[in-house]
């Protein structure tokens, strides 16, 4: 089947982005449902432009790939927002748009006179979504908030990292902003979908904090019931009732895998007897090892110095081994043993690329670079990466001319004027 945007769930649909990191992966999830999304950014750029790491390690607004990440799938175009001429031609944007992503602070858009109902008397089925850290209503909506702070105020800072020390931030990479910008994207589709049957549009407001307490289900539902709060698991399991700590992340030869000795009824007819047996097939078994009869053991009743001693035997085999030799043997055994993938490792993944999951995108210099492909592999309507990350202003005369009329003297003008 041909993959064309006509085909596409919203290729019939255009959008208009406003947003800022917050907000990038709304457009960009959009953009592979095939919306026709447009980047405005200021004159001099979006300042995520100058987030590192760069290209090349060179600094500069092309090069950021960060920037390069979050932007596929979208045109850009430049325009002043806080000149009142600028204002005027978003206004008639509006006019073509089918919806609106912003991440301004709260009430920013209406001091700049281009508020939701302000958007909706131009255009009655525009949808505006507007993404920020604590929604637009309530005592905490005009607060600033990074996406470490969205962790910690959504209640998952507090579920990472070892129950002995202060919580950590699970990755450098802002997934607040990215369980936001699904949100977003989503609440999005389906307002377009009730816009189809209403003729309506609407105003869809999405909290970045809102966002990330939803992930707590359990944490949530635990206290409410017994009024006592999860602690961190870390890399290892807590026994309950129990001081025992069992590891589940386990260091191989080259990088870690993951495995946990389970005790019981599944430990003895599963993986525990399997990988008993490998292991004494390479000499790293003894009597002792042997000898342990797992059905009888409970972990709640083992002292911690023998958990110790057990998890030493398989701490010294996996470090004897690296991660594909564990896997395939794991694979031949029935042995629960899994891989912790390093990027490269998922670039490499032959189950990722039996689905074809990644697309060489162009960037300048002629350089290929792979992205996700998709987030879904619907059946009859393409899900894909159409276009690169734009350079600043590159689709400024193509969407001025066609969504405006503005010919390359007036585009010419207003660039001269710092309008565009």
């Amino acid at each position: 089947m041909e993959q064309t945007r006509d085909r596409a769930m919203l290729g019939s649909y255009r959008v208009l982005d406003l947003t800022d990191e917050q907000g990038f992966y709304c457009g960009q999830l959009l953009g592979y449902l095939g919306a026709d999304v447009i980047k405005v950014e200021s004159p001099g750029g979006d300042r995520s432009r100058l987030i590192p790491p760069f290209a090349g390690g060179i600094p500069g607004v092309e090069n950021s790939l960060y920037w390069r990440s979050f932007n596929t799938n979208k045109r850009s175009i430049t325009l002043n927002l806080n000149s009142t001429q600028g204002q005027d031609i978003f206004r008639e944007l509006v006019k073509k748009a089918d919806v609106v992503v912003e991440s301004f602070p709260p009430g920013y858009m209406a001091q700049m006179g281009i508020d939701y109902s302000t958007l909706n008397r131009l255009n009655e089925r525009i949808i505006l979504t507007s993404i920020s850290p604590f929604g637009q209503a309530g005592p905490y909506s005009k607060w600033k908030g990074s996406d470490l702070v969205c962790w910690a105020m959504g209640g998952l800072l507090a579920q990472t990292g070892d129950p002995d020390r202060p919580p950590v931030r699970i990755s450098h990479i802002n997934f607040a902003y990215q369980m936001a910008g699904a949100d977003a994207a989503w609440g999005t589709a389906i307002a377009l979908y009730w816009r189809g049957t209403s003729g309506q549009g609407q105003h869809v407001t999405v909290s970045i904090q809102q966002s990330v307490a939803k992930t707590n289900f359990m944490a949530h539902e635990v206290f409410e019931a017994t009024g006592k709060e999860q602690k961190r698991a870390s890399s290892f399991y807590r026994v309950e009732r129990s001081e025992v700590k069992l590891r589940s992340v386990w260091e191989a030869k080259d990088g870690y895998v993951a495995f946990l000795i389970f005790g019981g009824h599944w430990g003895a007819t599963h993986d525990n007897p399997r990988l008993v047996e490998w292991m004494d097939e390479e000499g790293m078994a003894d009597d002792y090892l042997r000898g342990i009869d797992w059905a009888r053991l409970s972990w709640r009743r083992t002292p911690m110095d023998e958990v110790a001693r057990i998890h030493g035997y398989v701490e010294r085999f996996f470090r004897s081994k690296t991660k594909a030799e564990l896997l395939d043997g794991a694979i031949k055994r029935r042995i629960a043993i899994q891989p912790v993938n390093t990027p490269g490792d998922i670039l490499l993944h032959p189950q990722l690329l039996a689905r074809n999951y990644w697309q060489e995108l162009p960037w300048d210099g002629g350089m290929l670079v792979k992205y996700p492909s998709r987030f879904c592999l619907p059946s009859y309507s393409p899900c894909q990466q159409w276009r690169p990350a734009p350079r600043l202003g590159q689709h400024n005369t193509e969407v001025y001319q066609e969504l405006l009329g503005f010919d390359a003297e007036k585009i010419g003008r207003l660039k001269q004027g710092g309008i565009i």
